[in-house]
């Protein structure tokens, strides 16, 4: 139904108008009864629905309705499916019909800079054109069923550590191609009815307040037109988030800094336009979403299970395997492992769903009745190394045909609000696998995982399969995979270094207190490998397959084109084997001459492709100015120089099957270009090295001083200071001690291991402003701020 968002917006007063941007409670945005604005509801995903029936949080504290549990952004992220990835959403969108839920917090959209960072599991890629390819369609899906998605985290949030005060300092070559491209796609294809700005600072300003992020990029170049609501504690000063186009702030703040816009108005600090401007939108999202309300709509329980199912079949990927699967179904198998009984399917923090039902690789062996004994192997509640478990699973080990062995990381490995402090596996993990291999070598392990792991045991198992945190249906589909009903066909989204050191970011992650520096710029995860011609474990874009494939016949439409003009790519996949299955065909670029430094070759199109034995399909991929473009910060905008480029087929980013030239005019060929060879050479010297980059060829990089890592000892505090800066101080010292017993308090009910971590983390890293949103109305923003001139008196 058409509403006049002008004339609603002439009859309210100021005051109205200042309510709309700021929720009503923790979930909820204000309505105004008399003008027929109704309340709408957010909640938490974004692989499946946490509508809080309790005491609302932001961090899954406490129990949620029951909803289906899908895989996590890491596992559908491998299975590289446009379809597949709407469909999940139309079925999210379902639950939120059923739960009268406007809009669902995600899909998430950050790249994995490490994977040491604490939510990759919530992530989809290290590539930013596979991330906005997937998560636009998954926003798709959602809102073709009248259910709004909000993209984020909006943006350079890539470490949990200090994410609520941390400054990522990254240059703008790096920012737009890598960390903002991902966004840029789903944004401009699909447009989300909410963009999520993050928590952190970027260049130097925070997300909640950055006009270049939320209005210059956001709103003026991508075109969105919906709102930007902050994550949940991230607003910093509401008046200038107003003003860089950051429209609604959640959760509620008690009423305060809706007497600071108003005041801010009423003293001219404010245009009221400004604030028409946003309310119109906010407006326009209420009213979109509450036409869409279905009353008594019911969704299918069980067949959103078996798409859960599906799911995790289609996205586990193969690593690994020396001939001994699919296993065949009348030898006996030894299962062992907890996560055999108590998977890990999903991960920690404000995502953590109540499944419906759920499934174990167990009960799925009964029901398929698989012969097997099972071993625990190792206890989930220690990371000791317990030799009477793995003696158990030796002998289960030598009693069988074959080990099914479970591994991967437990819950308080890898959660929202703390960074992973290894890359290895639990040792108890590791010691299991390495002992039961030399008593069986028939060994497939199947990892449950949020993030890649280190493998010391990679050459003593004959089959591996990551099934990463595959939701409520992974056990199920763990046998379809094993028993082959379902032919693996998921591909790395990231790539698994051998070593921690190795990657390009290493150096720098996680850093603080005051700032993280992206110094390795572009050479994000396979672009610096490839480039640096790094061994890893197992590259980006792997997976193997029960079957295989043949790349041939490939053609490009022209031999030379100008920038403007669209390069199609054409080739022929066959599947040569005796199982039906799917390939993901990769198409990557590089420029064989630049004179900016660049990767060695760049994702540019992707194409999962169907086939019986013997079939063939033709697969096209369409090549534009972005394919062959870098961003020039010289002229502020995609530039592509004249010259060669090869464009390459590739089964990953190791494996390339077929390739082509083409030669591309630039239709700017004398645009101004960066001297990056003379200002920052260490770029282009990274062959066979570690990343190195002096202070000098940063800053010229950025084009501004590296800002301090620290903060001078004799700064007063202002209230982004946090629970840790404030510590030696009286009042700092009983803040802190009741926050922390505030939240253990909160968490000591809940069911998720990670939370007492969560709650010391946050105890140390919590912002003065953000505990106002954590203190359930007990201490206001007047009363922070009246705090803080008592704290400053003791300096």
């Amino acid at each position: 139904m058409e509403r006049d968002i002008k004339h609603i917006l002439s009859q309210m007063t100021l005051e109205e108008k200042a309510s709309l941007c700021s929720g009503e409670d923790f979930w909820h945005l204000k309505g105004i009864e008399r003008l027929g604005i109704p309340t709408i509801m957010v909640t938490d995903g974004p692989h499946g629905l946490r509508k809080q029936a309790e005491k609302s949080d932001h961090l899954g504290i406490n129990k949620s309705v029951p909803a289906t549990c899908f895989p996590t952004a890491a596992a559908t992220g491998s299975s590289w499916d446009i379809e597949l990835m709407h469909e999940i959403g139309e079925a999210l969108a379902e639950e939120c019909l059923q739960e009268d839920v406007a809009v669902i917090l995600g899909p998430g959209a950050n790249i994995k800079r490490s994977p040491l960072c604490g939510r990759n599991f919530e992530y989809i890629s290290e590539d930013p054109y596979l991330t906005g390819e997937m998560a636009a369609a998954f926003i798709d899906g959602v809102q073709s069923r009248g259910v709004g998605t909000s993209l984020k985290h909006y943006a350079v949030n890539n470490q949990e550590k200090l994410r609520l005060v941390m400054d990522s300092v990254v240059d703008d070559r790096a920012l737009r191609e890598i960390y903002l491209t991902g966004f840029e796609k789903a944004v401009k294809q699909a447009q989300p009815w909410t963009v999520m700005c993050s928590y952190n600072k970027v260049q130097g300003t925070y997300a909640s307040e950055n006009k270049k992020l939320l209005t210059e990029l956001l709103k003026d170049e991508w075109h969105h037109d919906g709102i930007v609501v902050t994550d949940w504690g991230a607003c910093n000063d509401r008046v200038e988030g107003l003003k860089a186009g950051q429209e609604l702030e959640m959760p509620s703040s008690g009423g305060d800094n809706d007497l600071r816009i108003v005041r801010a108005v009423k003293d001219g600090i404010l245009d009221e336009e400004i604030l028409n401007a946003a309310v119109g939108r906010i407006l326009k999202l209420i009213f979109k979403s509450a036409d869409a309300r279905t009353p008594g709509f019911t969704y299918d329980a069980e067949a959103h299970h078996t798409l859960a199912r599906k799911a995790a079949g289609q996205s586990a990927v193969l690593l690994k395997n020396e001939g001994l699967l699919p296993l065949d179904k009348s030898k006996k198998v030894a299962l062992i492992g907890e996560f055999a009984v108590k998977p890990r399917y999903q991960g920690g923090g404000s995502s953590h769903i109540n499944p419906i039902m759920m499934s174990c690789a167990y009960d799925e062996f009964k029901n398929r009745g698989i012969e097997f004994t099972y071993a625990q192997g190792y206890s989930l509640d220690s990371d000791g190394v317990d030799q009477s478990m793995i003696g158990e699973a030796v002998i289960a080990a030598t009693q069988a045909d074959v080990v099914v062995l479970f591994a991967g990381l437990p819950d308080i490995y890898e959660s929202e609000g703390y960074d992973r402090g290894t890359i290895d596996m639990p040792q108890s993990h590791n010691q299991l696998i390495s002992q039961v291999s030399k008593a069986n070598p028939n060994i497939v392990v199947l990892l449950q995982n949020g993030a890649p792991v280190l493998m010391p045991w990679i050459h003593s198992v004959k089959a591996v399969i990551e099934c990463y945190l595959g939701g409520q249906g992974c056990g199920s589909a763990s046998g379809d995979i094993l028993y082959g009903d379902v032919n693996p066909s998921g591909k790395l989204a990231e790539t698994f270094p051998l070593a921690l050191s190795d990657t390009p970011c290493y150096k720098w992650f996680p850093e603080g207190p005051l700032t993280v520096e992206y110094r390795e710029s572009v050479y994000v995860g396979y672009r610096y490998y490839d480039t640096a011609g790094k061994n890893v474990l197992f590259p980006f874009g792997h997976g193997l397959s029960y079957t295989q494939f043949e790349y041939s016949d490939m053609r490009l439409s022209a031999a030379s084109i100008q920038d403007s003009d669209e390069l199609t790519v054409t080739a022929t996949i066959k599947n040569t084997g005796k199982v039906s299955g799917a390939e993901i065909v990769q198409a990557y670029v590089r420029d064989t001459a630049s004179t900016v430094f660049r990767p060695e070759k760049e994702l540019k199109g992707f194409a999962k492709v169907y086939l019986d034995p013997g079939e063939q399909k033709q697969v096209l991929f369409k090549l534009d100015k972005r394919s062959f473009a870098y961003f020039n910060t010289a002229i502020n905008d995609w530039h592509v120089e004249s010259g060669d480029y090869t464009i390459m087929l590739g089964a990953s980013s190791r494996d390339i099957r077929l390739s082509a030239d083409v030669h591309v005019e630039s239709t700017m060929p004398h645009a101004q270009i960066p001297d990056y060879a003379n200002d920052t050479p260490s770029y282009y010297n990274i062959k066979g090295k570690d990343i190195g980059i002096p202070d000098k060829e940063f800053e010229a990089l950025l084009g501004y001083p590296i800002p301090p890592k620290t903060r001078p000892a004799d700064a007063p505090f202002d209230w982004n200071a946090t629970l840790d800066d404030i510590k030696h101080t009286a009042i700092g010292q009983r803040l802190q001690q009741e926050f922390l017993k505030n939240m253990q308090e909160s968490f000591s009910a809940a069911d998720d291991v990670s939370l007492e971590l969560i709650a010391q983390n946050m105890a140390a890293e919590m912002p003065l402003r953000s505990i106002a949103t954590f203190s359930a109305g007990n201490l206001t923003l007047s009363k922070i701020e009246g705090l803080l001139i008592e704290i400053n008196k003791d300096l």
